[in-house]
């Protein structure tokens, strides 16, 4: 099952595509659809771990047109079509929930789903009603945030998983993970956190599934002052990219300079003088015409996700137009680094070969002239 407009608002700058007045201002934007493209990598990847080809015997359940047929017809695999009614372009949360419904009343032994937290939430709904049956699911990574702990780490992560768990159920336990979603009251308060709707059952292959995101706290004034500085001077008199993030925004503020908690903001950093904002909430177009520009980002605390998750402003074209590794700064507490216990760093661009160009060791900005070398992963 795929949410078509899912991660639509993700370049463009709006960090979410919930409701269909914000879907339709994406499209009008220049955003492109990207569900639909990811999903069928997911199956893609499936069906070459099965071994399966379109004459073989890997039958996918699914929807008609872009909520999953599309899908399953570019990845070259079979399908039965068992819901119709939103095969139109406007779909909606209840044509998701219905077609939901319709595939795991057929008895498959997975339900694969792309979209974000808000698709997750519809997911759980949807199997959580009367009449609902009990069925493994696993989250194909397409929204903006994806704060759940029910989705791959990427598309052909899900695609891994999905072909593990249906060589033989026996061999991968299933793990209740939860749904997740940004709560609205936090982040008007200035917080990044999450509301918990529930649990799902999910095939548990680590390293391969997310983890959930766990919530902000405030980064020490001291540690943020001195990975500020680090910054300053590593940047001198050019332009700063922030990612979203409450570290981020903290670096921002002993800087000088106000930005915003979910966007990406550009600062002209001027020694001597507080920062200048030259762009605030900015897409990928406003980055790309910025010329090339230094990156800080933060990873997502307790996922690990430093790219691919509530920054897709910050796009292949944009970091290769930047330099590249180059050019890219990571900002992180000691605490925070230390939180995720080994785990890398994860990287879902979207594009497999920058994925590989920017995985290995990075070095992570913790401090006033203090660096801690930390493995980057897709």
């Amino acid at each position: 099952m795929v949410n078509p407009v899912a991660g639509l608002g993700g370049r463009v700058g709006l960090g979410g595509t919930d409701g269909p007045d914000r879907a339709r201002t994406a499209l009008s934007l220049g955003a492109r659809p990207l569900a639909g493209v990811r999903a069928a990598a997911a199956l893609g990847e499936l069906a070459a771990r099965a071994g399966e080809s379109p004459r073989d015997g890997l039958l996918v359940v699914t929807a008609a047109g872009p909520l999953g047929a599309e899908s399953v017809a570019a990845a070259g695999l079979t399908e039965r079509i068992v819901y119709a009614a939103g095969a139109g372009r406007d779909t909606s949360a209840e044509d998701t929930a219905a077609a939901v419904r319709a595939v795991v009343a057929q008895g498959v032994g997975l339900l694969l789903f792309a979209g974000g937290d808000g698709t997750a939430r519809d997911v759980l709904g949807a199997l959580g009603s009367p009449g609902g049956v009990s069925c493994p699911v696993l989250g194909v990574p397409t929204g903006v945030k994806m704060h759940s702990a029910v989705f791959a780490v990427s598309p052909r992560a899900a695609g891994e998983v999905a072909a593990a768990w249906l060589a033989g159920p026996g061999r991968v336990r299933l793990r209740d993970a939860e749904v997740m979603d940004r709560d609205e009251d936090a982040l008007g308060a200035g917080r990044v956190t999450s509301r918990l709707f529930g649990w799902l059952p999910v095939p548990d292959v680590p390293v391969r599934v997310q983890q959930r995101k766990t919530g902000s706290t405030a980064p020490a004034p001291e540690a943020v002052g001195g990975i500020a500085a680090e910054v300053a001077e590593r940047v001198g008199a050019g332009l700063l990219a922030l990612g979203p993030g409450s570290t981020t925004r903290a670096v921002a503020a002993a800087l000088g300079a106000d930005v915003s908690l979910t966007g990406v903001d550009v600062l002209a950093l001027r020694p001597g003088r507080p920062p200048r904002v030259v762009a605030r909430d900015a897409g990928e177009d406003a980055l790309l015409a910025l010329g090339p520009v230094w990156i800080a980002l933060s990873p997502i605390g307790g996922q690990g996700f430093l790219l691919g998750r509530g920054n897709q402003q910050i796009s292949p074209r944009v970091l290769r137009a930047a330099g590249g590794r180059e050019r890219l700064l990571v900002l992180c507490t000691e605490a925070k680094l230390a939180a995720l216990g080994g785990r890398p760093l994860l990287l879902d661009t979207g594009d497999d070969a920058l994925d590989a160009e920017l995985s290995g060791h990075l070095p992570v900005i913790t401090g006033r002239r203090q660096t801690s070398l930390y493995r980057l992963a897709r």
